[in-house]
């Protein structure tokens, strides 16, 4: 009986553990928009995960107008929601702007390794991206790498 009352209150002490995780508010007013690691001239803020860690990340970006990211892919499937402006999505490894511009509140889903690129158009755009980190991304021509500029 002593045994079946340790496993039981270890059981509930797991369970209440798991259940005290908070719920988190994310307030568009109180995200802090930092500079972009490589992307000179965009503005990033992280939600929610640490996009160095295997986690839940989500991330705004915030780009000026006429901004153009190269054709690259990533090794996790990427979740967009278009926040504000006009965010523009081709496919391949060639730059050619044949996309598609989309609309705030546009979602599209790019699945792993997906070769793809963004621009957008006469005013500032702001993005949310959802994935599992760890965060990567490979450019098709290593030349377009910023961070080998």
């Amino acid at each position: 009986m002593k045994r079946i009352l340790i496993s039981l209150a270890l059981i509930a002490a797991t369970c209440s553990a798991g259940a005290q995780e908070a719920m988190k508010v994310i307030k568009a007013d109180e995200l802090v928009w930092k500079d972009h690691p490589f992307f000179k001239g965009v503005k990033t803020a992280v939600l929610l995960g640490d996009p160095a860690k295997a986690e839940t990340i989500i991330i705004r970006n915030k780009f000026p107008p006429n901004y153009r990211v190269a054709p690259h892919t990533h090794p996790y499937t990427e979740i967009i929601t278009v926040i504000s402006g006009m965010v523009g999505h081709g496919t391949g490894g060639k730059f050619d702007a044949q996309g598609e511009m989309f609309q705030p509140g546009t979602v599209f889903v790019l699945p792993p390794n997906h070769a793809h690129y963004v621009w957008t158009g006469n005013e500032p755009a702001i993005i949310q991206v959802q994935y599992m980190g760890p965060s990567g991304i490979d450019f098709i021509n290593p030349a377009d790498d910023p961070r080998n500029k």
